[in-house]
């Protein structure tokens, strides 16, 4: 009966995000607050992991119900937070514009890619190491959603900012690539490619916050994992693209590890 489907569609949906426990980086930047609104009110459990003081991010009823503190550079101290999450957003990040000294280039490897990967190798960790032993908690296969942004394939005005960002995307194409059937049922992971919204990053944005979180939410609703939020149509062509070729790259290099090399996991 059409009634009755579309009532397991709705039920679907809903049990999608029902009590499960997500973890967000950046959560009170402007994306951040946008994602944890939209998912609040569908039933999550949002952790906010911040760099910022804990006491000054609570109280709000439309901010996440948790807060954990966290520094880059110290990311396996998460490891007992990251364990109970059933989907970490890896949504944090700066933009140092035209600066282009060691610092600022150093700084926006460190907190746009580097730390992200090692959070990325944290949460994997973490979920191999428990073997699924919480199969009943954690029912559904969990997900790691990473934002790169389209600046890793376009111009952003902002060159570290674009180095940054095309290394973590590049890092993410290449995980995707060397992952075994068994470690993508534990596992799923989701690029975030997203254009210019406005927020404290860049404050001259032509998208709301608010809109991308509600299409990122609604793409994953549909089961994507490259998911695209942008006014520019050359992303939706050139992204899938860009993965297609570095998928083929990848298949087309990639050796078994030596005896006396650890292998991805």
């Amino acid at each position: 009966m059409p009634q009755a489907e579309g009532m397991t569609k709705i039920s679907a949906t809903a049990n999608r995000w029902d009590q499960r426990r997500i973890g967000i980086t950046g959560a009170r930047g402007r994306l951040g607050q946008a994602l944890t609104k939209q998912l609040r009110s569908r039933g999550a459990i949002v952790v906010g992991l911040t760099h910022g003081s804990i006491s000054a991010s609570q109280g709000c009823s439309e901010g996440p119900q948790e807060w954990v503190r966290w520094q880059c550079g110290a990311e396996q101290s998460l490891d007992n937070t990251l364990k109970d999450l059933d989907i970490l957003v890896l949504n944090h990040g700066i933009n140092p514009h035209g600066c282009q000294n060691r610092e600022a280039v150093n700084a926006a490897l460190e907190v746009n890619a580097l730390s992200s990967w090692r959070l990325m190798e944290r949460f994997e960790s973490v979920i191999s190491d428990g073997n699924r032993s919480d199969s009943k908690r954690h029912a559904k296969p969990r997900e790691l959603w990473i934002n790169t942004s389209e600046a890793e394939i376009q111009p952003a005005l902002s060159p570290a900012y674009e180095l940054s960002k095309r290394l973590i995307g590049q890092l993410v194409s290449m995980r995707w690539c060397s992952r075994s059937s068994e470690q993508r049922s534990h596992l799923r992971i989701r690029k975030l490619v997203l254009g210019p919204f406005r927020s404290q990053l860049n404050p001259i944005g032509v998208m709301s916050a608010d809109l991308v979180a509600d299409q990122v939410i609604r793409q994953v609703e549909l089961g994507l994992s490259l998911i695209i939020v942008t006014p520019n149509p050359l992303t939706y062509v050139l992204m899938p693209i860009t993965e297609l070729a570095r998928w083929i790259y990848g298949q087309l290099l990639r050796t078994a590890p030596k005896n006396d090399q650890e292998p991805f996991t």
